[in-house]
């Protein structure tokens, strides 16, 4: 992936960065994975507004994702390379040898063509998915399960990955995307390489309406509203809101808000960079 700027013809076009799509190699989902997406507008089933900033955006079909790359040791190839709405990551669309089809998250490197398996019989090349316990130390690695057949949920988004540090018994010991050092059971599936689309924190709007077909409504500052709405409103002029907190009071940029007695906390050996 490589990132595309423009000449500025226009406001918007003027400070613009975007992907140039180059990896990607149909605009078609394969519609059998293919289902229906609604918008909730930020409200609840009463129809109360439980979300602020949330309402409109460009109208989207969700993609199946195989989170668990459950079909072992079938061989697949990779079909197409995706761009997928629904998150930052491309998504891959593997054939397997009997004939199924199932999207998966495309990692760094991968290519249309290529074979990929999953299981014991796994080797530890891009795209494949391994157990823990089979995966060499040092493997940087992606889709990472945490509860050994729920699927993956660790490291997901555009260019994330984890390491593999260590083996202590039933535990592997992973350096995770935050920084945070932690034990997952080696019988937990995982996918080697990092997930593709790196470059996608450095893209850049340009204007707010790109926001808007997103589905994101503009953002208010505590610091500009009234007293009865945000703990930091008021004030005569510009006046500096005081401590950092919620429009609850809950106080923000540092408070810890991560339970003393989560029974998880006994799986995290270094936590995460602050």
């Amino acid at each position: 992936m490589s990132l595309k700027k423009f000449k500025p013809t226009t406001p918007g076009q003027r400070h613009k960065v975007v992907s140039d799509y180059s990896e990607v190699t149909t605009n078609k989902p394969e519609k059998s994975l293919t289902k229906g997406s609604g918008k909730s507008g930020g409200r609840n089933n009463s129809g109360k507004m439980t979300m602020r900033y949330i309402g409109g955006g460009h109208k989207r079909k969700y993609r199946v994702i195989d989170f668990n790359r459950s079909k072992h040791n079938i061989p697949a190839t990779v079909k197409t390379i995706e761009y997928d709405p629904n998150r930052s990551a491309r998504i891959a669309l593997l054939v397997y040898a009997d004939g199924e089809k199932r999207y998966i998250l495309a990692p760094e490197g991968l290519v249309v063509g290529q074979k990929v398996v999953s299981g014991k019989e796994a080797t530890p090349e891009v795209g494949n998915a391994m157990y823990l316990k089979d995966i060499p130390l040092g493997t940087i690695i992606h889709n990472i399960e945490m509860k050994p057949g729920k699927g993956g949920a660790i490291a997901r988004s555009a260019g994330s990955f984890a390491q593999l540090n260590a083996r202590d018994g039933k535990y592997a010991i992973i350096k995770l995307p935050s920084g945070e050092v932690r034990m997952i059971l080696t019988s937990c599936i995982a996918t080697i390489g990092s997930v593709s689309n790196a470059e996608n924190n450095l893209q850049v709007s340009g204007k707010a309406g790109r926001k808007r077909w997103l589905g994101r409504r503009p953002r208010v500052r505590g610091v500009v509203m009234n007293p009865v709405d945000h703990p930091m409103g008021g004030g005569e002029g510009r006046a500096s809101g005081g401590h950092p907190r919620s429009r609850k009071g809950l106080p923000a940029k540092g408070y810890k808000t991560r339970s003393k007695t989560k029974s998880s906390n006994r799986f995290i050996i270094d936590r995460r960079k602050k």
